[in-house]
């Protein structure tokens, strides 16, 4: 009998200890729902902001000089989203990145400043000659972002 009795406790006490678990089983998966939204909004948030950039002047045309365009550089360009420029000498990493992004509307994530150095040459065994030195950037663009060097 009293094998019984705990059968019939047992069975009563079990109805009620469901009824309690449903409301909480019903929040905890409300909960991740609400987690998903909350995470889901500040993604649009940051895609929504464009960055404007100031009209380009003078002196950003005379720090970037040209695009340096080798086999190196386009495979950078295609694959890492980096573009290869011919800067001023005097140029700096911050005046650079700022006349990139005022020139070409873009942003600018990193600048790698390259000095080349000055190479003297013989031409035909007997003339003397030497190739220019010079200093270039590697401009790495933010994600999202492309330039068109080769605008026709």
């Amino acid at each position: 009998m009293e094998a019984d009795e705990k059968k019939v406790e047992a069975a009563e006490v079990k109805p009620e200890a469901k009824a309690e678990d449903k409301p909480a089983a019903k929040a905890a998966k409300k909960a991740p729902a609400k987690k998903a939204e909350a995470k889901a909004e500040p993604a649009k948030k940051a895609e929504a902001p464009k960055k404007s950039f100031p009209k380009a002047t003078a002196h950003d045309y005379e720090v970037i000089e040209a695009p340096h365009i080798t086999e190196k550089s386009m495979a950078l360009m295609q694959n890492a989203n980096k573009v290869t420029v011919r800067v001023s000498a005097s140029a700096n990493k911050t005046e650079i990145k700022a006349a990139f992004e005022r020139v070409f509307q873009v942003q600018v994530d990193d600048v790698k400043v390259v000095n080349q150095r000055a190479k003297t040459t013989t031409r035909g065994g007997r003339y003397q000659g030497s190739i220019s030195g010079y200093k270039k950037a590697i401009v790495t663009l933010h994600e999202g972002s492309a330039i068109d060097l080769f605008k026709e």
